[in-house]
C-alpha cells in the first residue's frame, strides 16, 4: 500500500508481451498498445454492400462481431418490442406495485432513500416525479457523502420512524443494508429495495427486494443502472392505471443510465436512444443550464455530449451540502432556483476539476519516482487524508485508463482509523470478485467487476495489497497490463466525409461496451508545425493520400518535440473522427488519441 508515506510490498517485474491472438493485429504507440481485429475484405465489403454503408463502419461492425444480416439489424435498429423486457419479469416488482398503491390509497407517508451520486439522484427525482401526481404522501432523503457515508442506515430508518413514515422504498442502494432492513422490521416499517449492486452475502430481510443482478430474478437483462430498476417500477404502476409518463422521467432515465456508466446494450440502449430523441425534442430547465455551464450549443445532443460535458456537473450534486438541492435542481419548475443552484455546480465542478488534477499529479510523481513501481507493482494503491472520498473514484478512473493497471485510491480517516476508497479495473480483472474473497477485512464493499467502493481498517491496507497483487497473477497476463487502446477500423484519410458521420450515427449511442469507434489511419505526414493550445493540447494537420485534415489531441502536450522533430517521416495516427458545429457550419475534423513512429 501506497501513502506516499509508506511502501508497498513489492513483486517481480514482468516484461514478456505474450503471444498475440492469430486473430488480432498488435501496434505500438508511444503512449497505448493498439490491438485491431485481422480483416476479411470480401465480408466487410459485403456488410457494406447490404446495408449501404461506408467502407469503414463496415469494419466497425464486423469488428465488433456484428457479422451477419439479422444481428446487424437488430444492433442497428432498436425495437420496445425486441429490447424491452416486460417489468414484471423483475422478483418482487408485482409486491412492491401492491404495497405502493396501498401506502397511496391510504396516505400513508412514503420515503425514498437515495444515494449522492447521479445514479442515486436521478432515481429519487423519478420516483417523485411519477408518484407525486398519482396522490402519494412522499418525501425524500440523500445522504450527504461526509456525514452519513452511503446507503440505508439504522440511523436513518430510526428517523423515519420517529416521523411517521410506514414505507421505505431505497433506490440505487440497500443490497447490502442487512441491519438497516432488521431495524425497519422492528420497528414496523416496511422496506422496499430497489438496487442493482451485486448482492453479496445474506440478502437484506426486507418486503421485497428488485434487483435483476438476485441469483434468482428471472429478469433476462441484468445490466440496468438504478435509474433503470427505479424506471420498471414505476412503469409497471402507470401500466396498471393506464397513465403515461411525462417527457422529463426519460430525460432522467437516460441522464442516470449515462452517468453511471453501464453498458449501453440491449435495453439500456433502447432507453438511452429514446431518451436522446426526447431531450433533442424539448430540453428541461435544469439540461439548459449544464449545457450554458459547458458552452454545449448543438442542433442534437448525444451520449458523449451528456458523458463527458453534463455528467460531470450532476456528479457535483452530491456535493452540495445539503444534498436535497440536487432533487430540487433535477426536476424543479422555478428558473430561478434552477438557475441559482446550476451556477454553484458550476463551480464546485470547476473546484473538483482543480482536485482531481492535485491528486493526478501527485500519484503521477509517486510513479514516476518509483515511490508507486510499476515494474513490480501489477496494481495501483494508493491513500491520504488530503483526498477526498468523493472525487478518488474519478481519479482512479483516469490511472486505470493511462496506466492499464487496476487502480484503488483511498481517503484515510485518521479520527476512525480507517479507509474509504474507490475501485476501478481493466476487463480481465474482476475487482469485485477479488475483493469478495477478502470480505473478512472489508468492512463493506459495493459495486460490480469494473469499479467498487470499499472501507476497511487502516492497518489492513497491506494485507489487502497483497492479496491483490497475488491474485492478480492468476488471472491476467503481462500483456494485459500495458494502457492499450482497441481500434475498430482502417480509415483513409479521403473517407473522413459527411458520408462517414452519417454512416456512425445509426450506431449511437456511444459508452460502456459500445465505445465511439477509433480508426486507424496508416501513413500520415504532418502539415507544417504543430501548435500547443493552452499549453497542453496539442493541434495540427496531417496528410494522408491526398487529403488534408486538421487533428487536435488533447492533453498530450509531449508530442509537440517529437512531431515537429519528425520531418517527412511518415507515422500511423488512431483518432476518433468527430464533427464540429459552430455557429450553423459543420466541420469534419480528427480527435487523436495516439501516434506510432514507423521504424
Amino acid at each position: 500500500m501506497t501513502t506516499l508515506e509508506k511502501q508497498a510490498p513489492k513483486l517481480s517485474p514482468q516484461v514478456s508481451l505474450g503471444t498475440p491472438s492469430s486473430d488480432q493485429t498488435y501496434i505500438q504507440g508511444l503512449k497505448y498498445l493498439w490491438k485491431i481485429k485481422n480483416e476479411d475484405d470480401f465480408l466487410i465489403r459485403t456488410i457494406a454492400h447490404d446495408h449501404n454503408i461506408s467502407i469503414p463502419v463496415a469494419h466497425v461492425l464486423y469488428s465488433r462481431g456484428h457479422l451477419d444480416k439479422e444481428k446487424i439489424r437488430s444492433f442497428l435498429f432498436s425495437s420496445y418490442e425486441k429490447d424491452v423486457p416486460h417489468a414484471s419479469g423483475l422478483k418482487g416488482i408485482d409486491i412492491a406495485v401492491q404495497r405502493i398503491l396501498q401506502a397511496i390509497e391510504n396516505q400513508e407517508k412514503i420515503l425514498i432513500f437515495g444515494d449522492y451520486d447521479v445514479d442515486g439522484v436521478t432515481s429519487s427525482s423519478l420516483m417523485l416525479l411519477a408518484l407525486i401526481p398519482l396522490g402519494a404522501q412522499i418525501n425524500f432523503y440523500l445522504p450527504n457523502r461526509v456525514k452519513d457515508g452511503y446507503g440505508l442506515s439504522t440511523k436513518a430508518v430510526k428517523r423515519a420512524a420517529q416521523n411517521g413514515f410506514k414505507l421505505i422504498i431505497t433506490v440505487d442502494n440497500g443490497i447490502t443494508a442487512q441491519q438497516a432492513a432488521q431495524e425497519a422490521q422492528e420497528l414496523g416499517i416496511d422496506l422496499i429495495i430497489t438496487d442493482h449492486h451485486r448482492p453479496h452475502g445474506e440478502l437484506p430481510k426486507a418486503l421485497c427486494i428488485i434487483n435483476p443482478n438476485q441469483d434468482d430474478c428471472p429478469y433476462p437483462y441484468k445490466k440496468l443502472a438504478g435509474v433503470g430498476v427505479t424506471f420498471k417500477l414505476m412503469s409497471l404502476i402507470y401500466e396498471l392505471k393506464n397513465l403515461s409518463f411525462p417527457d422529463k422521467i426519460y430525460e432522467l432515465l437516460t441522464l442516470g443510465t449515462i452517468a453511471d456508466v453501464v453498458p449501453l446494450t440491449g435495453e439500456n440502449r433502447y432507453w438511452v436512444r429514446y431518451g436522446l430523441s426526447k431531450i433533442n425534442k424539448q430540453t428541461s430547465l435544469a439540461f439548459n443550464v449544464l449545457a450554458q455551464n459547458s458552452s454545449l450549443s448543438k442542433s442534437a445532443y448525444n451520449s458523449l455530449d451528456i458523458g463527458f460535458m453534463i455528467a460531470p456537473q450532476i456528479n457535483a450534486l452530491g456535493r452540495l451540502d445539503d444534498a436535497r438541492e440536487a432533487v430540487k435542481f433535477m426536476i424543479s419548475s422555478d428558473l430561478s432556483d434552477v438557475e441559482r443552484i446550476g451556477k454553484i455546480l458550476k463551480e464546485i465542478n470547476e473546484a473538483r476539476k482543480k482536485v482531481d488534477r492535485t491528486i493526478y499529479e501527485e500519484i503521477e510523481g509517486a510513479i514516476i519516482n518509483k515511490s508507486i513501481d510499476l515494474e513490480r507493482e501489477n496494481i495501483i494503491i494508493a491513500a491520504h487524508t488530503d483526498w477526498p472520498a468523493g472525487v478518488i473514484g474519478l481519479v482512479a478512473g483516469k490511472l486505470m485508463h493511462n496506466y492499464g493497471r487496476p487502480t484503488l485510491l483511498f481517503h484515510l480517516d485518521n479520527k476512525e482509523k480507517v479507509a474509504k476508497g474507490s475501485c476501478r479495473s481493466i476487463p480481465e480483472f474482476n475487482i469485485f470478485d477479488a475483493l469478495s474473497e477478502k470480505k473478512d477485512i472489508l468492512l463493506s464493499f459495493g459495486g460490480h467487476s469494473f469499479a467498487a467502493g470499499l472501507k476497511l481498517k487502516q492497518e489492513d491496507l497491506p494485507e489487502l495489497k497483497a492479496h491483490l497483487e497475488k491474485r492478480i497473477l492468476d488471472y491476467v497476463s503481462p500483456q494485459d497490463l500495458q494502457p492499450k487502446i482497441t481500434l475498430d477500423a482502417i480509415l483513409d484519410l479521403p473517407e473522413a466525409t459527411q458520408k462517414l458521420i452519417t454512416d456512425i450515427e445509426p450506431l449511437e449511442p456511444f459508452g460502456n461496451e459500445n465505445p465511439q469507434p477509433m480508426f486507424l489511419i496508416k501513413n500520415a505526414t504532418l502539415l507544417n508545425q504543430a501548435t500547443l493550445l493552452k499549453d497542453k493540447h496539442l493541434k495540427c494537420s496531417i496528410f494522408s493520400n491526398g487529403t488534408i485534415k486538421q487533428i487536435i489531441f488533447f492533453n498530450r502536450p509531449e508530442l509537440l518535440p517529437l512531431l515537429n522533430n519528425i520531418g517527412d517521416k511518415s507515422f500511423h495516427v488512431a483518432a476518433y473522427v468527430t464533427k464540429n458545429e459552430w455557429q450553423g457550419s459543420v466541420k469534419i475534423e480528427l480527435q487523436g488519441v495516439d501516434i506510432a513512429i514507423q521504424d
